[in-house]
């Protein structure tokens, strides 16, 4: 292992949106930044080393880590930024392809968690910042895979963060609403699509059509990622602008009939 001489940060799914601004964040502020894409094409974020690694796969993963390890002697952060989006009614989906997207969005996690925790214990040390959503704190009609995923993340790491704490390992979760990118690429469709839920799920996609253009921008996320990977006592939660604040204070304080029919008005579901 070579000296280290920079704090190292590996960014996972750092080839656009949010995993990118996060990536060329990190590097502005002075971390060694190593991004990471299934196939690490093209010159990816400005000032950021690419490198390819694939979340469902072990293998790769430590493969990934071994290669940071043996350029920097290091690793004091972690982004988990990897990840598929889903959008259709639960019946749509298959357990086959419920099972890929948790092998992403969660087993990824896992993967490249328990990866790099050794490295983190040894030197006595080390942040982990993990991408959740606001869909990890309340329900997501049509999005109830993709919603599972966050949830289990969210106690994942909540836990994590109390067995890891005495090694100096801090571990973190942001919280964005809707977001601007590219995101929509990389999203599965229903595998089974059905007639009966056209209706609704038309409306739906058109209310996540016209909250989009005017969502926090993935450097906003950023910015979150960076005060969390920099703060000197890091909060377990961090919430990324307006609407994903409002979605916290109003899961966690208003009637549960009333939040209901909240949630059913905003994503323009029958009542």
């Amino acid at each position: 292992m070579t000296a280290p001489t920079s704090k190292t940060a590996i960014v996972t799914g750092a080839s656009s949106g949010i995993g990118k601004a996060t990536a060329e964040a990190l590097a502005d502020a002075g971390y060694r930044v190593f991004g990471t894409s299934r196939r690490a094409e093209g010159s990816g974020p400005r000032g950021v080393h690419m490198l390819a690694c694939d979340v469902t796969e072990m293998g790769s993963v430590s493969a990934l880590v071994a290669a940071v390890l043996a350029k920097t002697g290091r690793i004091d952060l972690v982004v988990n930024n990897a990840g598929v989006g889903l959008v259709g009614a639960a019946e749509e989906s298959s357990v086959a392809q419920v099972q890929r997207l948790f092998d992403v969005n969660v087993f990824g996690v896992l993967r490249v968690t328990n990866a790099v925790l050794p490295i983190m214990r040894q030197q006595g040390g080390g942040r982990i910042i993990t991408m959740s959503s606001a869909l990890g704190l309340v329900p997501a009609p049509y999005s109830a895979h993709y919603a599972a995923g966050k949830h289990a993340i969210e106690a994942y790491s909540e836990s994590l963060d109390h067995e890891v704490r005495a090694f100096g390992i801090r571990v973190t979760l942001i919280e964005p609403a809707f977001v601007q990118g590219s995101f929509d690429q990389n999203s599965l469709v229903p595998d089974s699509q059905l007639k009966d839920y056209e209706p609704v799920l038309a409306d739906v996609h058109a209310f996540i059509a016209d909250v989009t253009p005017t969502a926090d921008t993935p450097q906003m996320v950023a910015e979150v990622v960076l005060r969390a990977a920099t703060a000197t006592v890091p909060k377990r939660r961090y919430t990324v602008g307006q609407n994903a604040r409002q979605i916290s204070l109003l899961r966690r304080y208003l009637p549960a009939g009333l939040f209901d029919r909240l949630l059913r008005w905003q994503f323009r579901l029958p009542a």
